[in-house]
């Protein structure tokens, strides 16, 4: 059985950092290609950074240059270091396999950027 557990959120000012973790069972992260989403009060989930099973890359334009996705498959561990957090990076922090699967969506992590 899929098991995703994201942690690490918090309160933060703007300009500060957070690193999110998300432990997983059951999906291989070598073999599969995952992701971290976010949901904003009011607004759809939507998808903040990808990252394939070779580690390739891709960012949304508006965490472009201050989130960093990485995973370590020994520790089953998939990560979101967020730099130069903005109030509107506010939301609910989740991963996900990409493309997300409904069945895998879990409490998520909160995250509140104050300014």
């Amino acid at each position: 059985q899929v098991q995703l557990v994201e942690s690490g959120g918090g309160l933060v000012q703007a300009g500060g950092s957070l690193r999110l973790s998300c432990a997983r069972s059951g999906i291989i992260f070598s073999i599969a290609a995952m992701g971290w989403y976010r949901q904003a009060p009011g607004k759809q989930r939507e998808l903040v950074a990808r990252i394939t099973r070779d580690g390739s890359t891709i960012y949304a334009d508006s965490v472009k240059g201050r989130f960093t996705i990485s995973k370590d498959n020994a520790k089953n561990t998939l990560y979101l270091q967020m730099n130069s957090l903005k109030p509107d990076d506010t939301a609910v922090y989740y991963c996900n396999t990409f493309p997300s699967m409904n069945n895998y969506w879990a409490r998520g992590t909160q995250v509140t950027v104050s300014s």
